[in-house]
């Protein structure tokens, strides 16, 4: 009985040790010695936004990843990393995670930089490097080494600007329109540029003879050429150029001569619902 119960005991702290165990991998607290209460720490990833540069080695293989970590007076990150993932044509992409405390009272309340190396299993060449999702995209083109070049939002070799499908995305991009907007119409001479824009408003469904899945909304922007892109300075309904002229007296009347006010059914307005009559 007393050798049965010495091992009752001991497969009880096995059990008890197994749970502390357990309960640490899963990010929970456990008690620390002299009674106090070590922090739980939990799995993340920096945002785009938090994705500041990287550089690439003398080999073309080794990329240095600064990312922006949470920061404070005690150890804030544990396992900083970059990982390749999956290839694809024309991109290397890589995930940078970490783990950082999760109890608000830690005293992350900073950001410092910090790097994560990765090397790649071959030369990174003309390919671009995708760092996290949605990416931050970086290229060796027009980069001064060993720092790589962050893209923009249009990419790292974005269209001139010009009165070409391309750019006219750009400009698209560049006012705040819906996902999915459409252009019904361009007048471009290459300095100046006329869109006009709209949007479906309706439930998403196949029965385009059904008003409720073709109701649109709309607008009509105007934009000047500049270095970055087409740049949007004027919006109306109006036709004719007395109101985009009154803005910017130097937009060419060539192309606003002949615009005819916006369909009013892309701006509707709404009135009270007429009280019914009552029957006789």
């Amino acid at each position: 009985m007393r050798s049965g119960g010495k091992r009752g005991a001991a497969a009880a702290a096995l059990l008890c040790a197994l749970a502390v165990l357990l309960l640490g991998a899963c990010g929970t607290q456990v008690a620390a010695r002299g009674g106090t209460t070590a922090p739980s720490w939990t799995l993340g990833a920096p945002t785009r936004s938090q994705i500041t540069g990287a550089e690439l080695g003398a080999d073309g293989r080794t990329v240095t990843i600064a990312v922006d970590v949470p920061s404070g007076p005690k150890p804030c990150v544990r396992r900083l990393k970059a990982e390749l993932t999956e290839l694809v044509a024309d991109a290397v992409p890589v995930q940078v995670t970490f783990e950082s405390p999760e109890d608000p009272s830690s005293g992350c309340t900073k950001t410092a930089t910090a790097k994560a190396r990765v090397k790649l299993p071959e030369p990174l060449g003309n390919r671009e490097l995708a760092v996290g999702y949605p990416a931050a995209v970086f290229t060796a083109q027009g980069a001064k080494p060993p720092a790589l070049r962050l893209c923009g939002d249009l990419g790292c070799t974005p269209p001139a600007t010009g009165c070409t499908a391309d750019s006219y995305e750009q400009a698209v991009k560049a006012v705040d329109v819906p996902t999915h907007t459409y252009r019904d119409a361009e007048h471009c001479d290459g300095k100046w540029l006329v869109l006009d824009l709209s949007w479906r408003t309706g439930p998403a469904c196949g029965d385009q003879a059904d008003s409720a899945c073709t109701s649109r909304l709309g607008d009509r922007w105007f934009y000047r050429a500049e270095k970055p892109g087409w740049k949007p300075f004027f919006r109306t309904t109006e036709g004719g150029c007395r109101a985009v002229r009154d803005r910017e007296p130097a937009f060419p009347t060539a192309l606003c001569a002949s615009l005819e006010p916006l369909d009013p059914s892309l701006h509707p307005t709404y009135s009270p619902t007429p009280t019914a009559s009552p029957s006789s």
